[in-house]
């Protein structure tokens, strides 16, 4: 029997290392990235799992990490950013850096898996993105793009390596109990106009997440999504998706952003 190899970057902690599990346990030969492996704590490393260096934004790390690997027939794009702060207080270098890390950098990955698993007839890319992407929140708005982006490039570039037995999928987690409320970037100019609100909106945040789905729960359907024969191009998991994406059908963008800020305490 063929044993497929499977790719998943930031292995180390939360989504990546609990898909990364699963992807052992379902018989895949699995390696994951880290910037440094060989600082990932005895505890967080994943039994049957090889750990591999990747600097996200560097196309000469891209290059070494998938010479390392060989061919993979299933890359996972986890690894990102989480940033906040008001578009006006942004740094132009922390909005490059999103995007270089929560975008340039995955489809970077794919471009340079795309031709083996062209050749193989085979090939699973799935794009870890976020519900914020389909339902923006104030203050997220450098995140909220760069996931958008992530979504748009997975879902235009589908129908270009459909016929290749190649799929692109993005799953969209809502709120996640990893405690990436403490790996946050935050940026908010002293004295701030929009400080109050900024912080209701991270107060809120953080509330949700306590509350939030298991990263297993989300590595569940990252898997399923692998397994599937044919699967769609869009799944969404946890914050109650099967209802907000309902009304989201029946809202317009302006009610969407209402509702999105109001569920984080601001009224407007």
């Amino acid at each position: 029997m063929n044993v497929r190899t499977a790719l998943v970057t930031g292995a180390s902690s939360g989504i990546g290392q609990a898909t990364a599990e699963r992807l052992v346990a379902e018989g895949f030969r699995v390696y994951g990235t880290s910037r440094n492996p060989a600082a990932i704590p005895a505890g967080a490393r994943v039994d049957g799992v090889r750990y591999v260096p990747l600097e996200l934004g560097s196309a000469e790390s891209a290059e070494q990490c998938i010479a390392e690997v060989g061919a993979v027939d299933v890359l996972i794009n986890n690894a990102g950013e989480s940033q906040n702060g008001p578009l006006e207080d942004l740094p132009m270098d922390a909005i490059e850096r999103v995007f270089t890390t929560n975008v340039v950098a995955p489809v970077l990955l794919t471009q340079l898996v795309l031709p083996g698993m062209r050749q193989r007839g085979y090939g699973r890319v799935v794009m870890v993105g976020s519900m914020l992407a389909s339902f923006p929140l104030a203050y997220r708005s450098s995140y909220v793009a760069s996931k958008a982006a992530l979504k748009a490039f997975s879902t235009a570039a589908r129908g270009e390596v459909a016929p290749f037995g190649i799929r692109l999928v993005t799953v969209e987690p809502g709120s996640i109990n990893t405690g990436i409320s403490e790996r946050r970037t935050k940026y908010i100019a002293d004295n701030s106009v929009y400080g109050p609100d900024f912080q209701q909106v991270l107060d809120a945040l953080d509330q949700n997440e306590k509350r939030g789905i298991s990263a297993e729960r989300v590595a569940h359907t990252i898997v399923s999504v692998v397994l599937h024969r044919r699967p769609r191009s869009f799944y969404a998991v946890g914050s109650h998706a099967p209802l907000v994406f309902a009304a989201r059908r029946t809202l317009t963008e302006g009610g969407i952003n209402r509702l999105s800020n109001l569920s984080h305490g601001l009224r407007r």
